[in-house]
């Protein structure tokens, strides 16, 4: 935590406004109550900034999130949590399922269904697409963050592991 304490604001953002999916303004507004005394303060931190930010940005930060199964190109953070669940490899038929959801979830809310891969499977995620599908846009919104922390609070946990594991400065990644 001193490194990422120690960091000015510019550096913070950059570091730390990956893990909010091309959203980095959510960590500029965290950054003013450095000092973090630990990894879950800095997250507490962060999904606090994300809940108090404007509607505006809220709903912002749930369209830069892309389609789950996507061929497009996405963050290296997306494409490895995608990668990990499965998403990256579907047959065609699946292909074509995720893309009739995504389009029908993203036509319905205004943003795409975000869902938190870490540890689920392709059929597991279609499922949840599919129930989801029902809910109101008020319920809808809600998720959508609560889906966010989570996986703001899996790419926080990865970010600091891998900087501790090898040693080094953490890895300052730009945002796009």
């Amino acid at each position: 935590m001193q490194e990422i304490n120690e960091m000015n604001k510019n550096e913070f953002t950059a570091c730390i406004g990956g893990v909010f999916e091309h959203s980095s303004a959510i960590a500029e507004a965290a950054w003013q109550h450095r000092p973090f005394q630990s990894l879950h303060e800095l997250d507490n931190r962060l999904i606090t900034a994300m809940y108090q930010s404007e509607p505006s940005t809220k709903l912002a930060l749930l369209r830069a999130h892309p389609d789950l199964g996507t061929r497009m190109e996405i963050s290296t953070a997306s494409m490895q949590e995608q990668k990990n669940a499965g998403l990256t490899n579907l047959t065609e038929e699946e292909y074509h399922r995720f893309s009739l959801l995504n389009k029908s979830y993203t036509e319905k809310f205004g943003f795409p269904f975000i869902m938190a891969v870490k540890g689920q499977d392709k059929i597991t995620i279609l499922k949840k697409i599919e129930s989801r599908l029902s809910n109101s846009s008020d319920v809808e919104m809600a998720t959508g963050l609560k889906e966010v922390s989570k996986i703001v609070r899996f790419r926080l946990e990865a970010l600091i592991d891998s900087s501790q594991r090898n040693g080094h400065r953490m890895h300052v990644e730009r945002n796009n």
